[in-house]
Order: structure tokens, then sequence, then C-alpha cells
């Protein structure tokens, strides 16, 4: 059992495609992080509005960091043979 077969190798285009969408996912993940409302609601409405110190880009770099590590592990197994969707349990089943 090679942990590498030619045949299942990912290309740079389903890398990139899979690491933007590990990469948003993990955006909406960190935004709530951290985030306090604006103490004193606004006099007309009551609406406390968006976070006072929302601080975007530490998240950006939190959320990359975790996309980092989230598409490495996606990448090991989609490149390892531990689960295969050409052949085994979650093989499509063959006519």
């Amino acid at each position: 059992m090679a942990l590498v077969r030619p045949d299942t190798a990912m290309n740079w285009v389903s890398g990139v495609v899979l690491y933007i969408l590990i990469w948003w996912v993990a955006l909406f993940a960190v935004l709530p992080i951290g985030t306090h409302a604006v103490q004193d609601p606004d006099d007309a409405s009551g609406w406390r509005g968006a976070p006072a110190k929302p601080r975007l880009w530490m998240k950006v770099g939190v959320t990359t960091l975790v996309a980092c590590v989230v598409w490495a592990l996606a990448y090991g197994i989609i490149q390892s043979d531990w689960i295969s969707f050409r052949e085994g349990y979650f093989a499509a089943p063959k006519d």
C-alpha cells in the first residue's frame, strides 16, 4: 500500500480551490471570536451596531493559519489510501 498513488494525486487547481473553500468556512468560524458590541446603543433605534473594534486583520491572519492546517490535513487524507471514493467502502457501485 503506497502512501501516494499517482492516479489519485490532487492537481494544483484542485488544491487552490480546496484551500479557498476551507479559508471561507474558517473565516466565518473565526469572525465572531472576540467581538463585543458597542456598549451604548443608539438613542433613536436601540441598535448596537457593528463591533467597536472588529480586529479584522488579526482575524484574517488566524483564518489563514487555521485554513493552512485544515488544508494540510485534507491534502494528506486525499493523497493517501486511507479514504478513497474510487475503491473500497465509499466507492460508487460498479455497473
